[in-house]
């Protein structure tokens, strides 16, 4: 602290989890290729790069720069610096000691540099991106050799959703380094998420909560913001922590369902400012000390329910463009912003968790997708047709921190080739015949601040795989006859069903561009191959008919099981909206109520499933000497599986390879014994 006398240096010993945490990341670095002697080729970032982080960073910035002034006052004089960085590791201001930021520059530790484990090897700032948790590096801990002087104590930055935003991190001569750091560092950056927290729902009333009332309005403290209606809208780090619960869970909850309290009576117990503390008890039975803090004026129990009717007609009303919003859309490009306004409702698709159906290979996905959400990874989605390849990308936008702005969503292969061009980048009045007057903004444009999801990439003409290349390069759009760009910041998110390798080689797709979207490749699963097809019937049943939902007979499961849904999820979705109209509410759908051609293909598969495993025991029936029995042909199939499982002592996969089926059809077999 400043006038106290200098704390004496420690000596930093790595508990097992830092020297676990050091020692991936380390590996991490060898698999990049980094050398420690050199370092990663990185060059610092120009004027325009910087300035257009920065631009992109603005409210991050706003709210860490006090922050960062007074966690300066703790530790000036000690050869250490203050720095903040995006959630790509792009260092984006810093402040300290003048004698060492001369010596930080010498290793480009200074804003414009990128300091990603990628970028620096082990440090800090990158390895806390990664890791997701506050980091110390000090040392010889960090790979590259030149940053070997340094001490650094980093840590993410939340926003209310659990995403990451930034990283805030001191850095030092190692020489100096003092045990005190790393908790000013995790404070600070708890206050940054604080204020992000309390400017995200002004509106909003908040609660905050601490198992020791003492303690409430500390920065120890849970805070989680609530609706008029009683959702839960977000909430900061203390809140996770101190309820064990993750960000989504918790917004899956209402006040009434975590606390156990109505938000009238909450309103009504704390009408005058004075009041105390109120104990809550949660659903696993730990007990709070809660305090609200109202942001709007005093509510009555009848205020508070006229409140949440206007949210609902809001809601509705705000799906409909306002005359605003469709002069924004018709409007010359020439007369655009320089940060475009064009905007969407926020949307309303259900986020990754709810895409989580006890698949493992579904889970495998989100988990990836979690990993590198808001980092400004590409996310190419590879799979058949019908896999749900929008549907994850309406969720990756609703988990990440563009939430709130657009979603625009193009499918390249449905827009005439004629046209692809106007529809992504726009045009100016008169640059084609039959252009609309004054021109019009294109879907990269109206994307600007939110997520931009190019669906069928593999569609997209070879003549405009340029264009975009260099607009995702260089963040701006040149519309068609226009003299002057626009600045563009999109999170981009593609998909197809083609093999982009195999286009590369027959030179139908650039190689170049697919490396530029290719920053995390994830393949979704057919149908056919996930093991959660009653569960994608029961949520799509609930969905079709919440009120009267219908069930399915035993033999339109069998035939459900037994399908190899060429059409994938999206085919399940027409078959089960035929059967709910067709079976009516709350009735038991029966094989008359499906489509004709759906049943046909179904039982084909069914005989020729039962087929292939009387093949493959005919040779021991034979040496046995045993008749078949004269049953239904699914009954001896499954009677011959059974036989397959015993013979291999339970051993599923030996019976699969045996039987020549995949293990999924073994276990269907054993699940419907008992149909």
């Amino acid at each position: 602290m400043p006038g106290q006398p200098p704390l004496t240096p420690l000596s930093v010993a790595a508990s097992p989890a830092r020297a676990s945490l050091i020692a991936n990341s380390h590996l991490r670095c060898e698999a990049l290729g980094i050398d420690p002697v050199r370092g990663a080729d990185e060059a610092l970032a120009g004027r325009p790069e910087l300035a257009l982080a920065l631009q992109r960073n603005e409210r991050l910035c706003s709210h860490a720069a006090p922050v960062m002034e007074m966690l300066f006052e703790q530790i000036v004089d000690s050869q250490s610096m203050v720095l903040l960085t995006d959630a790509a590791g792009t260092v984006l201001h810093a402040i300290g000691d003048s004698a060492f930021l001369s010596r930080a520059a010498r290793v480009t530790l200074q804003p414009g540099a990128n300091w990603s484990e990628a970028a620096q090897g082990t440090n800090a700032i990158g390895t806390a991106l990664i890791e997701e948790v506050p980091t110390l590096i000090h040392a010889d801990e960090h790979y590259v050799r030149s940053n070997r002087f340094l001490t650094c104590s980093a840590a993410p930055i939340l926003d209310p959703r659990g995403n990451i935003l930034g990283v805030l991190d001191v850095s030092g001569d190692q020489r100096g380094y003092h045990q005190h750091t790393m908790a000013l560092v995790k404070m600070s950056a708890r206050m940054i998420e604080n204020h992000w927290l309390a400017d995200d729902h002004r509106q909003a009333l908040r609660l905050h909560f601490h198992p020791r009332p003492e303690f409430i309005g500390t920065l120890v403290e849970g805070i989680v913001a609530v609706s008029p209606d009683g959702r839960i809208l977000g909430a900061n780090r203390g809140a996770l922590e101190l309820t064990g619960l993750s960000g989504a869970a918790l917004r899956a909850h209402t006040l009434s369902t975590l606390m156990g309290v109505e938000i009238g009576a909450l309103v009504d117990r704390f009408r005058h400012p004075l009041g105390q503390p109120l104990a809550v008890t949660l659903p696993d039975g730990r007990r709070f000390h809660l305090q609200p803090r109202f942001n709007w004026p005093v509510w009555t129990a009848s205020s508070l329910a006229s409140a949440a009717t206007e949210r609902s007609a809001d809601a509705t009303s705000s799906a409909l463009p306002t005359p605003l919003d469709r002069a924004d859309l018709d409007s010359p490009v020439a007369d655009l912003p320089s940060r475009p306004a064009p905007r969407t409702a926020p949307s309303q698709a259900p986020g990754l968790q709810a895409l989580h159906s006890g698949d493992p290979q579904i889970a495998t996905v989100v988990d990836k997708i979690r990993r590198v959400m808001d980092r400004d990874i590409p996310i190419l989605l590879l799979g058949e047709t019908g896999t749900g390849k929008e549907v994850f990308a309406r969720a990756i936008h609703q988990d990440s921190r563009r939430a709130r702005q657009p979603f625009v969503a193009v499918n390249c292969a449905s827009i005439p080739e004629t046209l692809i061009e106007a529809e992504l980048f726009g045009y100016e009045e008169g640059a084609f015949t039959g252009a609309r007057r004054r021109g019009a903004v294109g879907k990269i444009v109206q994307a600007h601040g939110g997520t931009l999801f190019l669906d069928e990439i593999g569609d997209m003409p070879l003549s405009l795989q340029a264009h975009l290349l260099r607009v995702l390069q260089e963040r701006q759009v040149m519309p068609l006859g226009g003299s002057r760009s626009i600045p563009v910041d999109v999170s981009v998110v593609c998909a197809t069903h083609r093999n982009l390798r195999e286009m590369i080689q027959a030179q139908t797709f650039r190689e170049d561009l697919y490396y530029r979207l290719n920053g995390l490749a994830l393949k979704l699963p057919p149908l056919r191959e996930r093991s959660d097809l009653p569960t994608l019937v029961e949520r799509l049943l609930g969905q079709l008919a919440p009120e009267n939902t219908p069930r399915l007979s035993g033999p339109v499961r069998r035939l459900f099981q037994h399908c190899s849904w060429p059409g994938n999820v999206r085919q399940l979705h027409n078959v089960l909206r035929t059967a709910c109209v067709m079976a009516g509410p709350g009735q038991e759908v029966l094989p008359e109520h499906l489509p004709d051609d759906f049943v046909e293909e179904a039982r084909q598969a069914m005989q020729a499933a039962g087929q292939r495993l009387i093949a493959a025991e005919e040779p021991q029936i034979a040496s046995s000497g045993i008749t078949p029995p004269s049953v239904p042909l699914h009954a001896l199939a499954h009677q011959t599986i059974r036989q397959a499982v015993a013979q291999c002592d339970g051993n599923i996969s030996l019976a699969a390879r045996r039987l020549g089926v995949s293990r999924n059809t073994v276990y269907r077999a054993l699940r419907n014994t008992s149909d």
